[in-house]
């Protein structure tokens, strides 16, 4: 996979650095919190870099970074570097660390990060459709926002407001490509404060290939581990080697899925620790494997039961069927975020199995969680998501494909000639799923006595 240089900026003022909230409508790093900048396009190699700007850097900073910097904050928040560094505004542009996506991101940049230190305050025109908002704040206060469960964020931004927090005068900020994995290799995030997330090879559908495993909670009362599900004995290693240190009681799995399961029993009985799920999550593993649980003791949840607390809230079961009808989401009482499993999904699409699927189900699952308004959704499959722009969204796409199928069943094509039309493009591979969905929307329509039985 190809790794796009990027640039990102580091604005500082008298002691506060400026911070953007990203449009939760992006399809990359929705609704974070994160310094503006962006991508380094092939112009900006073939354009001069402002003799001001190039004049204050440090000489590991390149033109085309410079340049790249300067368009992409015209851009989103209409701030002419340029114009301000010509003015005497911009006392210094250091190169204070890069950071590489990791592998398990669809897409990846050699991001380098910029100290931009400014005599005064820009005036600022955001773009609406990039920037949510862009505030300036010490770092010491954005760190403490961080902790109090406000702000989601990137490693890289959140190391980055940590080292500042501690040293203002900080021009270098080590171990920024480190920032998101542990020792034992497998990516480890906490996007927000008190959600561990690693990010475990799984034998999950593709475009994905990972499962988010979540540690929440804590030692003094209850710490759970959701949804460990290593793809070979190779990563349940690293996982438990990532796990054991900080401590866990409880393996908790949202349904029974194999990316979802897979092996999770085998580190329950490593680490000697419960397992919770639903009764129908329990039923269908059992019906899979009637020694599946072993000796291991099991905690039957549902609706509205405590599973474990966050900043001191009690994090409460959600039932929301539809994509299996055991599944369950967790959110804090506060309603700070939601882990809804596959409710929805970062990367790829969520499909509705014949057998334990039901798509009316899963459009009220739907609906329910976009009522309850979380602030931030944590999805199965790829990154945090800002705010339930995705799951609206996704709702809209199912109500739209579940219109165009309604027409094509009244033209009288049949599941094998409207799946051409419903899933164009999609990899012959997975069309054996894109049936499934097709069938799943005519029963829900067959329910509704839109179409006759």
């Amino acid at each position: 996979m190809k790794i796009v240089d990027a640039v990102t900026a580091t604005l500082l003022h008298e002691g506060a650095l400026l911070l953007t909230r990203r449009q939760p409508a992006l399809p990359a790093f929705g609704g974070f919190h994160a310094f503006p900048g962006g991508k380094v396009d092939p112009a900006d190699r073939n354009t001069p870099a402002s003799p001001s700007l190039m004049a204050l850097a440090t000489p590991d900073v390149e033109p085309a970074m410079l340049r790249a910097l300067s368009r992409e904050l015209n851009e989103e928040l209409g701030i002419d570097l340029d114009a301000l560094a010509a003015a005497g505004q911009v006392t210094a542009v250091t190169h204070i660390g890069t950071a590489v996506t990791p592998a398990h991101q669809p897409r990846r940049f050699n991001t380098h990060f910029l100290r931009v230190d400014l005599r005064s305050r820009p005036d600022m025109n955001i773009d609406a459709r990039e920037t949510a908002e862009a505030f300036w704040q010490t770092p010491a206060v954005l760190w403490q926002r961080y902790r109090d469960g406000e702000l989601l964020m990137a490693p890289p931004t959140l190391i980055t407001i940590r080292v500042l927090a501690d040293n203002a005068a900080a021009t270098h900020i080590p171990d920024l490509d480190a920032a998101n994995r542990v020792g034992t290799g497998i990516p480890l995030l906490e996007p927000m404060t008190g959600i561990r997330q690693f990010v475990v090879r799984s034998h999950t559908l593709p475009p994905a290939a990972h499962t988010n495993c979540f540690l929440l909670g804590d030692m003094a009362s209850h710490r759970i581990l959701v949804d460990p599900s290593p793809s070979s004995d190779e990563e349940m290693e690293r996982l438990i080697a990532a796990v054991e240190p900080i401590g866990v009681h409880e393996v908790f799995i949202t349904h029974h899925h194999p990316d979802h399961s897979e092996r999770a029993e085998r580190i329950a009985a490593r680490l000697n620790l419960t397992i919770g799920m639903s009764p129908d999550t329990r039923q269908r593993l059992l019906q899979k494997k009637p020694s599946f649980f072993g000796d291991t003791e099991i905690h039957l949840y549902r609706e509205g039961d405590v599973v474990c607390r966050w900043r001191g809230q009690p994090v409460r079961v959600l039932e929301v069927p539809g994509h299996d009808a055991g599944q369950l989401a967790l959110m804090p009482e506060g309603r700070a975020w939601c882990l809804v499993g596959d409710l929805i999904q970062g990367i790829g699409t969520v499909v509705i199995p014949e057998e334990e699927g039901d798509m009316a189900a899963y459009f009220a699952s739907l609906e329910r969680i976009i009522a309850l308004d979380p602030g931030t959704l944590l999805p199965s499959h790829g990154n945090a998501l800002g705010g339930t722009y995705r799951l609206q969204e996704t709702l809209n796409h199912r109500r739209m494909r579940e219109a165009q199928i309604l027409a094509l069943h009244d033209r009288g094509l049949d599941v094998d000639a409207m799946l051409p039309e419903v899933y164009q493009g999609v990899d012959p591979a997975l069309w054996p799923l894109a049936r499934m969905n097709i069938r799943m929307h005519l029963r829900k329509l067959t329910e509704d006595g839109r179409v006759a039985a």
